[in-house]
């Protein structure tokens, strides 16, 4: 069913049907016809969640000094111009209003037409509420947050009963820097006033956000390339000096590479880099100086152990020690299924095999390796290719959740689906 043509062609229509579907689906009967892909996941997920379809649930308000100080810590306040001219306008007219909520789906921003918001304060839809997915259901706000791309929810797409009167679309925002989500963007009104083409539109604009923080990112390189100049100027042998992310200002007696691994919460002494090696790490204004230390006259390095951590939703990382350095990094949805595959199989796994497990598609290698390529980029020390595996002398030890349920809740990798159905609870 094509929700946003039907909804637009008879909006009473669709949300009969749709709430239909909810209807049967929640009662565990043959539904007329299938829910999205994007919506039956998250009900499947909210499911095992245990939230009350009938029933809201509104977590506490922050305080007003505590949105206040995550407005001002929140890089999205740097584009919230960006998405008051691209959404605003048009939002207030269409009788919408434009919700901005921070990575936890805490709403800091929240403007438009005054009805609406006012509507929106009966569900407790307030500066300072939790509409993350675990917590009021399926959403414009949580939804995303947990997918990582736009979703649009129609009327009784959205979990909990309370909420099926509304229809919204909301794009995630996040850091160039690190690809870290930084919050969410959101179109809500009444159904009958939303659009087919209000998610392309909030998605667009999601998107130019982005890429303003992008430039904003180019311009703190520029900044930082000019410091590092003269420093590395008076320094010999192999050094570069990065941002407080990875990115590259400037080199000297080693080829470029745009961004260079550091630990995540990097300090000054010497670590193990997987691009470099053994560096000093020396605070720049804005940045690192890494510089290569001659490892002829230490001992051979200690031994590599890599934990790749599945415990936390939406937390997943890999940390990786040899000797007395290690940094830890964290994954995005689709880094987290590849290395978890990778530790269950230690032997390897060709492209082919990977969109497999990924996809029950073996035809899409180039999406894999095009992933993998990003994966080598932080793990190439200790990544092998042809095929694909852990190297052979690492010590790899998987973390995963208490309940099996929740191993990796986002994934629908048919090798993921296997492993949950299998592992006892």
């Amino acid at each position: 069913m094509n929700v946003p043509r039907l909804a637009a062609v008879d909006a009473a229509r669709a949300a009969r049907v749709l709430n239909e579907v909810r209807d049967a689906r929640l009662a565990g009967q043959r539904t007329p016809v299938a829910p999205r892909p994007v919506i039956e996941q998250s009900w499947d997920r909210m499911l095992r969640g245990g939230v009350d379809p009938d029933h809201d649930f509104r977590a506490g308000l922050l305080s007003a000094d505590e949105v206040r100080r995550r407005r001002e810590e929140s890089p999205l306040r740097e584009v919230l111009p960006v998405l008051r001219e691209g959404l605003l306008s048009v939002a207030d007219a269409a009788h919408h209003i434009m919700v901005v909520a921070d990575e936890e789906g805490r709403v800091l921003w929240r403007e438009g037409c005054g009805p609406v918001l006012r509507k929106a304060d009966g569900l407790g839809f307030e500066l300072g509420a939790d509409w993350g997915e675990d917590v009021v259901g399926t959403n414009g706000v949580g939804t995303p947050a947990v997918v990582r791309r736009p979703v649009q929810v129609f009327a009784a797409e959205h979990f909990v009963r309370s909420h099926t009167a509304w229809t919204c679309a909301g794009a995630p925002i996040t850091d160039p820097r690190n690809g870290r989500l930084l919050g969410v963007v959101d179109v809500s009104g009444p159904l009958e006033t939303m659009h087919p083409a209000t998610l392309a539109w909030v998605d667009s604009v999601a998107k130019l956000a982005e890429s303003r923080l992008r430039e904003r990112h180019l311009g703190s390189l520029e900044r930082l390339r000019a410091v590092a100049a003269p420093v590395l100027a008076r320094t010999g042998g192999r050094a570069a000096v990065v941002d407080a992310d990875g990115w590259t200002a400037a080199v000297t007696g080693m080829p470029y590479a745009s961004r260079i691994a550091l630990p995540k919460s990097p300090s000054p002494g010497c670590s193990r880099l997987p691009a470099l090696g053994l560096c000093s790490v020396e605070p720049l204004a804005g940045g690192w100086l890494l510089r290569s230390v001659d490892e002829s006259a230490e001992p051979p390095p200690a031994s590599t152990r890599i934990v790749l951590d599945l415990t936390r939703p939406r937390r997943w990382s890999v940390r990786v020690s040899q000797g007395a350095a290690s940094w830890t990094r964290e994954l995005s949805p689709r880094h987290a299924e590849l290395l978890y595959l990778l530790a269950a199989d230690r032997g390897g796994r060709s492209a082919a095999a990977l969109a497999e497990d990924l996809f029950g598609d073996a035809g899409r290698t180039v999406t894999v390796r095009a992933e993998m390529s990003r994966v080598r980029r932080y793990l190439g020390g200790v990544l092998e290719h042809r095929p694909y595996r852990f190297c052979e002398d690492a010590e790899v030890e998987v973390l995963l959740p208490s309940d099996a349920g929740s191993l990796l809740p986002h994934s629908t990798a048919p090798a993921v689906l296997r492993d949950r159905a299998s592992t006892p609870r």
